[in-house]
């Protein structure tokens, strides 16, 4: 069932200027009573591994793991698409704790499923 009151935003990049403005909204979205979900897809998910989000930090914003530890606190799902882990070659892969791995057919039902939906 369709829930107009969700936005679901999806991250495709590992480009540390793109980082920000999907867990930016999510955290916003979240303030406002709207249900948010971030889903990484492609090169996005390098930036999911340790070491890796501690290394983005620009502007006065804090870094990118702090960013994503704030969103998940919040409650914000941070889902991690198991077709792109595949793609990228890591069978087996330490990714940011409390992230969740799920199947390429959750971003379809996700996407069916949010109000609306933003892609980065």
């Amino acid at each position: 069932m369709k829930n107009e009151n969700s936005i679901l935003y999806v991250q495709t990049s590992d480009d540390p200027e793109r980082q920000y403005s999907p867990l930016v909204l999510a955290q916003t979205a979240r303030a406002m009573d709207v249900d948010a979900a971030v889903y990484y897809l492609g090169q996005g998910l390098r930036v999911l591994t340790p070491g890796a989000a501690e290394q983005i930090k620009l502007g006065s914003f804090p870094s990118l793991k702090e960013m994503l530890d704030k969103t998940m606190q919040m409650g914000i799902p941070v889902y991690v698409c198991e077709a792109s882990k595949q793609m990228l070659g890591w069978e087996s892969v330490e990714l940011i704790a409390g992230t969740k791995i799920v199947g390429a057919g959750t971003l379809n039902d996700l996407s069916l499923d949010a109000g609306a939906t933003m892609w980065f």
